[in-house]
């Protein structure tokens, strides 16, 4: 192992975070050591473990900085459709999914009973119904609680259904996306006082709408 570097902790704490982050994304959970993250990082595993004092806790440090900054990137803006904003969310979601496919299946599956995990995705979920109802055309303040029953209980749709399909890829990545996106329109609808996407779907079958695949 080189010289180590010396860091200011804060600085350290961030380097740890990002060699973490990229062992977490290639490797399985249980593939992961954490005397390798420490070479990798060129730091002894005693500083390592002074940071983080088990691999369950760099994981959650890893993931709650992944879910911040999935948050900083999901941006609701009134100025576009509520389908512009869906897609704009789902698509960061997606790239972050399919790049870090075994973190999240970490998260989801290996970890799945873990308290700090399910925290931290509550957490995110929570924010990102909080930014929706504040986008929708809501009929009156008495749609508020069945609008946010039906997108609470549509996140973690999504959230199921992403990691199903990182599991067995059994469509395209536009079609994930876009069966989404059809599940809350059509679950929505009901509620508002307006269609929310009048033109959606947009295209026929199986087209999907306008983005990456």
């Amino acid at each position: 192992m080189s010289p180590r570097q010396r860091l200011a902790p804060a600085d350290r704490r961030a380097q740890l975070l990002a060699v973490g982050a990229r062992f977490f994304a290639t490797h399985p959970y249980a593939d992961v050591l954490m005397e390798e993250v420490a070479e990798a990082a060129g730091v002894s595993r005693a500083l390592l473990y002074r940071h983080f004092p088990s691999k369950q806790a760099l994981f959650a440090a890893v993931y709650q900085q992944a879910a911040d900054q999935l948050l900083a990137e999901t941006r609701f803006d009134p100025a576009d459709s509520l389908v512009e904003q869906l897609i704009q969310g789902l698509d960061v979601h997606l790239d972050y999914f399919i790049a870090n496919r075994n973190a999240v299946l970490a998260a989801n599956r290996v970890l799945a009973g873990d308290p700090l995990i399910q925290t931290i995705m509550t957490n995110e979920l929570d924010a990102l119904r909080a930014r929706l109802l504040a986008v929708l055309p809501l009929a009156d303040a008495s749609a508020h609680d069945a609008v946010s029953a039906v997108l609470k209980s549509w996140l973690v749709f999504v959230q199921v259904l992403c990691v199903d399909w990182l599991t067995h890829e059994t469509c395209t990545r536009t079609q994930v996306r876009d069966v989404c996106i059809g599940a809350v329109l059509g679950a929505l609808r009901p509620l508002l006082a307006e269609d929310p996407a009048p033109d959606w779907p947009r295209q026929g079958p199986g087209t999907g709408a306008s983005g990456p695949s």
